[in-house]
């Protein structure tokens, strides 16, 4: 590997102070763009590791991959939003020199590519978006969730009040996604892999022994915010859908998605963690279709 294509950690300081860190792949080809990696809830840069390392696409373009701000070393209390992710992202796109980029994002992270499409359409040139979550097609607990709410935002404040009152923890463990990947797809050829996806990324337990309640309850929320106006998105989409996901209405979404001008559809053969379970068939749908893409170069590289 040269040195231009080692990963390399940077970070910035965001206008309120905090610190934003994320990750630089650079593939070599001076004003190179970029392929923006945005994780999903109560994760990290480390969901993106396999990716970054097996796919094609680290020979002709950058690789970026943030720690959102709320998560690992970008840890923060306080508000966390779609607004404020946004504009972290901005600002570390024009720290680095990129204009529009390949802007990829899993679940709560597609839905933060919609809204950087929609309000900073000049650093997007083109949408990766895997199982993206519609509000409107939502069913079963995850519907109830939507509509509770205006009774879990109080409790949101409440915690993060205490937080400033110094009632919180100080230090959390930094979680490799990675290595947890791999050992999930060996503990899968089992009897019950089902069990081992929900065991492994959905026990509220583990996940809060690496994040603050307040910052997973606001990011389960803002996963299924509204979704911004569709049709002003002209930037070439690709939506991948796994075929198990069982918490929204299928056709439900897939017409709300209809209304992106430039869509392609693919179906992964998975349930909401198609990184973990078909990490190939994930990275061989986004090279190929991202190979197909002209997008300007950087304006420069720092």
């Amino acid at each position: 590997m040269t040195s231009e294509s080692m990963d390399t950690m940077r970070h910035l300081e965001a206008a309120d102070g905090t610190k934003l860190y994320y990750w630089v792949q650079r593939c070599g080809i001076k004003s190179a763009p970029a392929v923006l990696l945005i994780h999903g809830a109560a994760s990290n840069h480390t969901r993106w590791s396999e990716f970054t390392r097996s796919t094609s696409l680290r020979n002709r373009f950058d690789i970026v991959r943030p720690d959102m701000r709320g998560n690992a070393r970008s840890m923060c209390r306080g508000k966390l939003d779609l607004g404020t992710w946004c504009r972290d992202l901005k600002a570390i796109l024009e720290a680095e020199g990129y204009g529009p980029s390949i802007v990829v994002g899993h679940s709560l992270g597609a839905q933060i590519a919609l809204h950087l499409a929609a309000t900073c359409p000049e650093r997007v040139g083109a949408l990766a978006l895997i199982d993206p979550v519609v509000p409107k097609a939502l069913k079963g607990k995850r519907r109830w969730t939507k509509r509770m709410e205006p009774v879990i935002r109080p409790g949101v404040w409440l915690l993060r009040a205490l937080n400033r009152l110094g009632l919180r923890r100080r230090k959390f463990p930094l979680m490799d996604l990675e290595d947890l990947d791999k050992k999930t797809r060996a503990d899968m050829q089992g009897d019950h892999p089902q069990q081992e996806l929900v065991r492994r990324y959905s026990a509220l337990g583990l996940i809060l022994e690496y994040m603050p309640t307040a910052n997973y309850v606001q990011q389960i929320m803002a996963t299924a915010a509204q979704l911004p106006g569709l049709e002003e998105i002209t930037a070439p989409t690709l939506v991948l859908e796994s075929a198990g996901v069982d918490f929204m209405d299928r056709t439900r979404s897939r017409a709300e998605l209809a209304r992106l001008p430039n869509r392609v559809l693919v179906e992964i053969d998975a349930t909401h963690w198609p990184l973990t379970e078909r990490p190939d068939d994930v990275r061989e749908a986004i090279e190929a279709w991202a190979l197909q893409l002209d997008l300007p170069a950087a304006t420069l590289w720092c």
